[in-house]
């Protein structure tokens, strides 16, 4: 099982994460918490690696329905979405929402994720355009 929903920018690192936030601000999402995953390893580990982040994103409203669902639902948010340097791009993956169901097996969390997915697709959908509308080849999965 796919656990991804998943698109390729042809820009920088910087310019993903910045529309990256833009689109997910316009389907509902505010960034709670972000990660610099590049930063965090070089100062625990010296490890250098790509350009890496991970975003918490959480739409209140889906947040709310579903921890009215299932207390222990929390574990699972916010919905992570990655931005990463990819080849000569980035990739923009979030956790598919489906997952929630999936592990937990709960079918009243089904409307929840699918309405997340909605979101999160039209986010992943918009991020693709633009990239194609500005000369990039952004795909997706």
């Amino acid at each position: 099982m796919r656990y991804d929903r998943s698109v390729h920018l042809d820009t920088d690192f910087t310019a993903a994460v910045a529309r990256t936030r833009e689109a997910l601000a316009e389907q509902g999402f505010g960034v709670l918490t972000e990660i610099d995953v590049t930063a965090t390893l070089k100062a625990k580990l010296d490890h250098d690696m790509e350009e890496y982040v991970i975003l918490g994103a959480c739409n209140p409203a889906l947040a709310h329905r579903a921890l009215d669902t299932d207390r222990s639902i929390g574990l699972l948010l916010p919905c992570n979405v990655v931005v990463r340097s990819d080849g000569g791009g980035c990739a923009v993956q979030a956790l598919d929402p489906g997952t929630m169901v999936a592990l937990t097996g709960l079918d009243g969390l089904r409307p929840v994720a699918e309405e997340a997915t909605r979101r999160l697709d039209a986010a992943l959908a918009r991020l693709a355009a633009d990239d194609s509308g500005s000369g990039g080849g952004g795909g997706g999965s």
